[in-house]
């Protein structure tokens, strides 16, 4: 099955894979509909975080890939309801970040800088711009 992740420098030395910090964990993004990492990377790009190239890829290499470097893979399935605050990170990023200037530069190096786990205000916001998306 093919899924769509958020690439940074995509087929460069340098590439990155779009990330999340949430609960302590470093979760990866898998989107079944395009039409939804497409959404994600607009919300990014919105708030000046480095635009991404939305690459579909087979689930299980990601999977792979995710466990191998200690990620958690998370599908966000075409139609996904959110159901906690945590759920609604899925489909929009928090509008706190990492500085992501130095992303490249990290001891990592696969990863982006992720955002961090936005406060109740965040999620309000997030609510507000989710609704104006239906």
């Amino acid at each position: 099955m093919l899924v769509h992740v958020l690439l940074y420098d995509a087929g460069q030395d340098s590439e990155g894979i779009h990330s999340l910090e949430v609960s302590g964990n470093t979760v990866v993004l898998m989107f079944e509909n395009r039409d939804d990492a497409d959404r994600y990377a607009g919300l990014l790009e919105a708030q000046d975080f480095p635009v991404p190239t939305i690459e579909a890829l087979d689930r299980e290499e990601i999977e792979i890939f995710c466990r191998q470097a200690g990620y958690e893979p998370r599908l966000v399935e075409s139609g996904f309801v959110p159901q906690t605050d945590e759920d609604r990170l899925l489909l929009a990023p928090p509008s706190a970040n990492r500085d992501v200037s130095t992303w490249q530069e990290s001891e990592e190096g696969d990863e982006t800088a992720a955002p961090t786990k936005g406060n109740s205000s965040d999620l309000d916001e997030i609510r507000r711009r989710l609704e104006g998306l239906l």
